[in-house]
């Protein structure tokens, strides 16, 4: 009987361990998705600051708007949006030149945002 008594409570320990452990997993699971995500840009903010950028190559927002870009771009490509992607790596290509390459002209990233504004 002691024996029996001392399974159950052993089992139930083990019980209240796991139902532990899975509260914190399903915790951490629900929540970290909140605050670990990225957030995706939208193309709106893309064309605003690529407009930003053509005016002025060397700021930080050309610098930032490359990885704003390929998180997009990577979305796109999920949704089997080839020509948008297509796009989107044209225009990231024509803002790292234009940061990179000091006296590059900015004219190839306006001549990227109307293939954005088509295929995106």
């Amino acid at each position: 009987m002691i024996k029996t008594l001392n399974k159950a409570s052993e089992i139930l320990k083990s019980l209240k361990v796991m139902k532990f452990l899975t509260f914190l997993f399903l915790k951490f699971l629900l929540l970290s998705n909140f605050v670990m995500s990225e957030t995706i840009p939208t193309k709106y903010k893309i064309l605003k600051e690529s407009s930003a950028c053509i005016k002025d190559s060397q700021t930080q927002v050309c610098k930032e708007l490359v990885s704003e870009i390929e998180k997009l771009q990577l979305v796109v490509f999920d949704q089997n949006r080839f020509k948008c992607q297509s796009s989107l790596l044209g225009m990231q290509s024509a803002i790292i030149e234009a940061y990179f390459l000091k006296n590059f002209s900015n004219e190839r990233i306006s001549f990227m945002i109307p293939y954005v504004i088509k295929n995106c």
